[in-house]
């Protein structure tokens, strides 16, 4: 069963009302949800579509005997399809037939087409991969200078590709209308003009620089500024600063990808950084003072006797700062404690003799129940 909407309900309309009734209501409704009244606005949009649909198929007398008769099924059975292989150029086309081209002032749906046409020649998007240090993250940079090459649009022509003239086939409206026989009858359909591909002029003359093109390569270079604390892989968006598009296409965007360097000591975790520092035994067992690096300098920690491989000491303040909150990260020391492989003669009499001690020997560990006893003098 079908699941759109009733066309009378949707031009909000009896099954009685005549035709001019019909066309009334649809032009208010038109009016209200026309897409350059509701700019990004995507209900808007399909509500536009389904309105014109609606109107297309009441306004016609054989289309709506067959609706009033079968429904949508009908319809589909008798080899109408409303709207749905057609896009907004059709909607339009249709649109114009009604308002005419003064509506909203004089050729605005001729403007609307050459705007489409100009939206849909927008120029590539350029990537670029900008690389930083952890010191880029950590301060920002101000003021960076990025060098490119992208298309702009040539000065020749100004970015027209040429000389114009007005389509024959279409006599500058950028749409042609179709009359098929079927089973219905004759069905009239306005579809997009196959000769200037809906922009009502076709090229006279290429410019002699870009040879019809309207655009030529060229050196830019743009401004950014990196904020404090970006993670690999953020990107900014440079609207407009891509290629430019062909014949007076709107530009396409510029995309800056950050791209953090590979550190020789630290690897990042968020906002914090992580060291491995190596200590000998005797460093582990008497403790002692080791100098570790930070992103742009040293510093000093203290290794307390008797710590243990795998113990995280942790230097705060010394890490990244947080992209979104700004706090500053720390750097975490991991501890491993250096077992050599081979020792000589006299290292393996030290360390027997160590052995023998029961300082050096590992205590088990008592159970809960010992513990109790323990304390209970048991």
């Amino acid at each position: 069963m079908s699941t759109k909407r009733d066309y009378y309900e949707i031009l909000g309309i009896t099954r009685t009302a005549t035709k001019e009734e019909i066309k009334k209501a649809y032009r208010r409704l038109a009016i209200k949800y026309h897409p350059d009244k509701n700019q990004g606005d995507k209900e808007a949009e399909e509500m536009f579509k389904e309105i014109s649909e609606a109107y297309q198929v009441l306004s016609d007398d054989e289309k709506r005997q067959v609706y009033d008769r079968y429904g949508h099924e009908g319809l589909k059975n008798g080899g109408y399809s409303g709207f749905s292989g057609a896009g907004f150029d059709d909607i339009f086309s249709a649109f114009g037939d009604i308002f005419g081209d003064a509506f909203f002032g004089g050729g605005h749906t001729r403007t609307n087409r050459a705007r489409r046409a100009k939206a849909h020649r927008r120029g590539r998007d350029i990537k670029i991969k900008l690389k930083l240090s952890l010191k880029d993250i950590r301060d920002g940079i101000k003021d960076k200078k990025i060098k490119y090459r992208r298309l702009v649009r040539c000065d020749a022509c100004g970015g027209s590709g040429g000389e114009y003239e007005t389509c024959t086939t279409c006599g500058g409206h950028g749409v042609v209308t179709r009359i098929t026989d079927s089973f219905f009858g004759r069905i009239q359909q306005t579809v997009t003009c196959p000769s200037c591909k809906g922009e009502g002029q076709i090229l006279k003359q290429a410019c002699s620089v870009c040879h019809g093109t309207g655009v030529k390569e060229a050196e830019e270079v743009v401004t950014i500024t990196v904020p404090p604390g970006v993670t690999d892989e953020m990107q900014m968006t440079l609207r407009g600063k891509g290629h430019a598009g062909e014949r007076g296409g709107d530009f396409g965007d510029l995309i800056v990808l950050f791209e953090e360097e590979k550190h020789p000591e630290f690897v990042r975790q968020g906002s914090d950084l992580l060291y491995n520092l190596s200590i000998s035994i005797p460093e582990a067992v008497l403790g002692t003072t080791k100098e570790i690096p930070t992103i742009d300098s040293k510093v000093k920690i203290k290794i307390e006797p008797g710590i243990t491989s795998g113990k995280v000491l942790k230097v705060r303040g010394m890490g990244l700062p947080d992209y979104n909150s700004g706090r500053t990260g720390n750097i975490l020391v991991k501890v491993e404690i250096y077992i050599p492989k081979t020792i000589s003669k006299e290292e393996r009499k030290l360390m027997e003799k160590l052995a023998e001690s029961e300082n050096f020997r590992p205590k088990e560990k008592k159970s809960f129940f010992d513990k109790v006893k323990d304390n209970l003098g048991i």
